[in-house]
């Protein structure tokens, strides 16, 4: 039995191989077709700022950590607005409540009250799968369409140039062309609930883990013309050419934007700059990589993460991945990928890799934690925030933005924050080198929960490592998928 099952181990491993090859190679061909090229090749140098995105300075970037920080935020400045409130989503709610205060208006009367005022406000959403495979279908965001409309000055369109079996994805809100917000977390109470908080309370059916960026500054005018280009495309209204903000700040920040090819005329050849970010700052990293996602399924990523963990840059260099336990979709493939890089820690002459997932627990009562944030950190140096996971879908075929910065106090300030809520430690405690951190808190943690849960004993902490980790027919699944809708 041991034999056969080597067998398959080493079957399924070819043919992963393979795939995951003929992907690679689909994708190296579709970009180099494009004039996109250059971002599968690396530079030899350590500069994460360079490829296609412009870089502006003065800005003030605020990270914004869970919806119970973020949401109210984006309230205000909707309240406060003065001309006009843009925001794109993968859907929005009409009853969706952007604050839990007993009196909170719902977004519908929010924005119909905003409108009243005299100020535009305009909503670009996902118009839905063209067949009702999945939610939101397209006859859910009509009757939402409606609601947001009915009665109110609000214009509400829905943008259907998806490829096909991909969407619009991108969670962004502007206000007046002084404030935008962009991130992960989108206006719906759809599959989880996005008004959690740090602590993630265990009584909440799914808490959900996820952080925005509220922006000032010139950056927020290369957010607006975002919306710009795709609201006039897909309405035929011409907006004015957003203003560039003065200087709020001294940070510097990227927009980062996939668009696909074929899909808008603004950018026939589609825009790759999230994924051009990602590999340059992966391949720079010396000491530390550190990401919060929804999805692992990227080879590209993946193996850069690979020959990082095979042949390390420094001794004190380290992995730490936050992944949900059960993604919406894909897990298996996922964990098909998390299988390769175990081998290829375990391959190498330390232990660099921590691969975990979160949980709630209070007492008997516990709730798993949904990793729905999209933040990438390598050694301090570089941070990107934004709707884009670590797949196909948002590196080749939805639409996404991030932000990128190279802010070294915002970037620790931000991680920090982070290794405190998931370590459940203050700052203080957490603030020791990254290395030093991972060796003595998150593993040994995530090691003695994974050993209770093995025992079927109750767990004392929300960190734990992600079990399951599939090397086998699941890592199929990722390859397989990109080459059926990736185009």
């Amino acid at each position: 039995m041991n034999s056969f099952r080597s067998l398959l181990d080493k079957v399924d491993e070819r043919l992963g191989d393979g795939l995951e090859h003929a992907l690679c190679a689909h994708h190296e061909r579709r970009l180099r077709h494009l004039g996109w090229g250059e971002v599968l090749e690396p530079t030899g140098t350590e500069d994460r700022f360079g490829g296609r995105a412009p870089i502006r300075d003065g800005n003030r970037v605020d990270v914004l950590v869970d919806g119970e920080e973020a949401l109210p935020a984006i309230e205000r400045a909707i309240r406060n607005a003065r001309s006009h409130v843009h925001i794109a989503n993968w859907h929005a709610s009409p009853d969706f409540r952007l604050t839990r205060e007993p009196d909170a208006p719902t977004l519908r009367d929010l924005l119909a009250a905003t409108a009243q005022r005299g100020v535009d406000v305009r909503l670009l959403l996902w118009a839905g799968p063209p067949l009702p495979a999945f939610q939101p279908t397209r006859g859910l965001v009509r009757a939402e369409q409606k609601k947001f409309t009915a009665n109110t000055d609000v214009k509400c369109v829905l943008d259907s140039r998806e490829r096909t079996m991909h969407c619009h994805h991108e969670k962004l809100v502007i206000v007046d062309d002084e404030v935008a917000f962009v991130g992960g977390i989108d206006f719906t109470a759809l599959e989880g609930d996005r008004h959690d908080s740090v602590q993630h309370p265990p009584s909440r059916p799914i808490c959900w883990h996820d952080l925005m960026t509220r922006l000032e500054g010139p950056i927020v005018a290369d957010v607006a013309r975002h919306f710009r280009q795709r609201w006039e495309e897909v309405t035929d209204e011409d907006l004015p050419e957003p203003k560039i903000p003065a200087k709020a700040g001294g940070t510097k920040v990227q927009f980062l934007r996939t668009v696909p090819d074929k899909t808008y005329d603004f950018a026939p050849k589609g825009e790759f700059t999230i994924l051009d970010a990602y590999l340059r700052a992966l391949r720079s990293a010396r000491h530390l990589v550190y990401l919060e996602n929804q999805f692992l399924w990227s080879p590209e990523i993946a193996e850069v993460l690979m020959d990082k963990l095979c042949a390390p840059p420094t001794d004190d260099f380290r992995v730490v991945l936050l992944l949900p336990r059960k993604p919406s979709n894909g897990a298996d493939t996922t964990r098909g990928q998390l299988g390769r890089l175990i081998d290829a820690d375990e391959d190498s002459p330390g232990r660099q890799l921590v691969a975990t997932t979160l949980s709630t627990h209070d007492g008997d009562t516990w709730a798993p934690v949904y990793v729905h944030a999209k933040v990438g950190i390598v050694d301090d140096a570089w941070m990107t925030i934004g709707s884009a996971n670590l797949n196909e879908h948002s590196l080749f075929n939805d639409t996404e933005v991030n932000i990128a910065t190279d802010d070294h106090e915002l970037i620790r300030t931000t991680r920090l924050r982070l290794w405190s809520e998931h370590l459940q430690l203050p700052v203080e405690e957490v603030s020791g080198t990254p290395a030093d951190v991972v060796d003595r808190l998150w593993r040994p943690i995530a090691e003695e929960q994974a050993e209770l849960e093995s025992r079927g004993l109750p767990r004392t902490h929300r960190l734990v490592f992600l079990p399951g980790q599939s090397k086998r027919a699941g890592r199929l699944q990722g390859p397989l998928r990109g080459l059926l809708v990736d185009g």
